[in-house]
């Protein structure tokens, strides 16, 4: 499976109806909705499909045709996401309407060929799970611990001083918290 980091978009115009395809990662997604209806008062359609992995590890998948005719656009656009094995990823799809109807066949077509421009242009990386873990450490470490999480491209999610130290909670791949444990010793406490 592969994935992206940031937005990645294209353009196709067919029978003078325009089609914008906008690749993001998941979290984007919402937003991104918002931000695209407000920037695109003309536009027609706002066709949707993403996929992304639950906490139980299974994909999600969803496809909203936004008023095209059942089936015409959703579905050609999250068959694309699913041909390229993309995951926590979403595409919308802006269309303006040119004045000539593309008929079922046509639309079909149109959608799955702007969403395979946009992953096109798209800087696809591998997918990798990401677990959380909390930590506890002593103040006279924290320098330490923050140089070797940069190293072992750890992330720092959220740092708390308490009494005791400093309760820290980290983000990586398995193999990057297995790195970051071993770097720093006996330094750090699970919690």
């Amino acid at each position: 499976m592969v994935t992206v980091d940031s937005i990645f978009t294209d353009t196709i115009e067919i029978k003078q109806s325009k089609f914008m395809a906008y690749l993001m990662p998941m979290a984007f997604y919402e937003e991104q909705m918002r931000h695209l209806r407000d920037k695109h008062p003309k536009a027609v359609h706002f066709v949707s499909a993403y996929r992304y992995l639950n906490e139980y590890d299974q994909i999600v998948e969803y496809s909203g045709d936004d008023g095209e005719p059942k089936g015409t656009s959703g579905k050609p656009t999250l068959s694309v996401l699913q041909g390229h094995e993309l995951i926590n990823v979403a595409i919308i799809t802006v269309r303006y309407f040119g004045g000539t109807k593309l008929g079922p066949g046509g639309l079909v077509r149109a959608y799955a060929e702007a969403a395979n421009a946009a992953v096109t242009r798209a800087v696809l990386r591998p997918y990798e799970k990401l677990f959380r873990q909390t930590i506890q450490c002593l103040y006279s470490i924290i320098s330490k611990l923050e140089y070797e999480a940069v190293q072992q491209c750890v992330a720092i999610v959220h740092k708390e001083f308490t009494v005791h130290g400093v309760v820290i909670e980290i983000e990586g791949t398995q193999e990057q918290l297995h790195c970051f444990e071993n770097a720093m010793g006996r330094g750090i406490e699970k919690i």
